[in-house]
């Protein structure tokens, strides 16, 4: 893949391009290649965070070396926290670590939905800048599509939104005042960032059950499931404010907090216009689109060489 990506960079160099790379690490099933195994201290998870490590530096250095390091954004960012219920069979952990966050992947508690994003972009991105700003993988989009002299499509709701302003500092807030959490389907969670405070709230409507109870964890089933058997309803919702209680191990109550209910219903409000902006799709895990369609893949190879394709080889 490091090689495609930086084959793809070469043949492009001339020219506009946007490379999306996608790494298979560090998710399961864990495994390294051969030059990389045995080189950490935390098995083969470690092994593949050295990998993937080498990988952006090759991307890195093909920018450099084709003088692209100033005309290049580069995004590195995860789409969730780390897997605790990663444990092999003997015993080791095959995952990361979420630091002072609660719960991990497939939840929607800090642990599982903040991730870090990493951007480089030498004379039109501040270096050495930290943004802690509420910002979700959606501004993405709108934010390349604008880069590229495009324009956003306007007959439907984007969720997302041009974060370049935020990121050269010419304004210090956020446009997301409000973030919708979803478990699969299900509305999970919101976040909500008032206009002129410092305080970013976060209810919950329901939360997963841990299993052991003592832990952030779901070891009897993997990861933390949506459906009703294994969550907590709340009403009325868990509410933390994560600018004092990052961990959110103190939820707030009418004693606790003077506006407890005054916050929740202008959340409430917010939740009412969101839903009313979502449309009915069809399902994208349906058995029609998660069937493997051979003729869709961009191979020039044939099945028996893998996605190979030997004149791209041959040129680079």
């Amino acid at each position: 893949m490091t090689h495609e990506a930086v084959g793809f960079i070469e043949r492009n160099s001339a020219k506009p391009f946007l490379l999306f790379f996608s790494f298979l690490q560090v998710h399961t099933a864990m495994f390294a290649s051969a030059s990389f195994r045995g080189t950490s201290r935390h098995g083969i998870y470690g092994d593949a965070v050295h990998e993937v490590d080498w990988s952006v530096g090759q991307i890195m250095q093909t920018l450099d070396r084709l003088n692209l390091r100033d005309n290049t954004l580069v995004y590195l960012t995860s789409d969730q926290g780390a897997h605790l219920e990663e444990i092999s069979a003997g015993g080791d952990v095959h995952g990361g670590w979420n630091g002072i966050y609660k719960a991990g992947k497939s939840t929607n508690w800090e642990g599982g939905i903040r991730v870090p994003g990493i951007l480089r972009w030498p004379g039109k991105i501040p270096g050495g800048r930290t943004v802690d700003e509420p910002t979700s993988n959606m501004d993405l989009f709108p934010t390349v599509v604008r880069l590229s002299g495009a324009t956003v499509p306007d007959d439907r709701e984007i969720d997302g939104h041009d974060i370049m302003d935020l990121l050269q500092g010419r304004v210090e807030r956020s446009k997301h005042e409000f973030l919708f959490h979803y478990c699969n389907a299900y509305l999970n969670a919101v976040r909500w960032h008032p206009q002129n405070s410092s305080a970013v709230w976060k209810a919950f409507y329901f939360t997963p059950n841990f299993y052991p109870e003592n832990k952030t964890t779901c070891f009897h089933t993997h990861v933390c499931f949506c459906t009703s058997d294994y969550v907590t309803y709340h009403n009325p919702p868990l509410l933390f404010e994560l600018s004092r209680d990052p961990s959110e191990n103190r939820p707030l109550t009418p004693d606790t907090e003077p506006d407890f209910y005054s916050i929740l219903a202008v959340m409430q409000e917010a939740v009412e216009r969101h839903q009313s902006s979502v449309k009915p799709v069809e399902s994208q895990i349906s058995a029609g689109n998660v069937m493997w369609k051979p003729w869709l893949q961009p191979c020039c190879s044939t099945l028996s060489q893998l996605c190979q394709c030997q004149q791209e080889l041959l040129s680079g």
